[in-house]
């Protein structure tokens, strides 16, 4: 059996908070318990962070937000778009 870990770190990298995963459980699983009661600026994350529900979370509080965006997305997200036409 495997395990994943999410972390979550200030702007230093020092480790604010941490999730252990089953290895088979998807990554989105322990984002909401992750970024709980938190409150931040901007959140720069990898492709788990990808949700509609975790943005929608994000943009409610504020945040703002840099996540790379997962290959198999439905729909791309507006910075995705930007990205792609090379308005920066």
């Amino acid at each position: 059996m495997t395990t994943k870990i999410l972390a979550l770190t200030d702007a230093l990298g020092n480790l604010v908070r941490f999730e252990l995963l089953l290895g088979h459980r998807f990554d989105t699983v322990g984002v909401e318990p992750l970024i709980e009661g938190i409150d931040f600026g901007g959140l720069i994350a990898d492709k788990a962070f990808d949700s509609d529900a975790i943005i929608a979370d994000l943009n409610a509080r504020g945040a703002k937000i840099v996540i790379s965006q997962h290959p198999r997305r439905d729909k791309p997200n507006d910075a995705s778009r930007h990205r792609a036409r090379g308005v920066h």
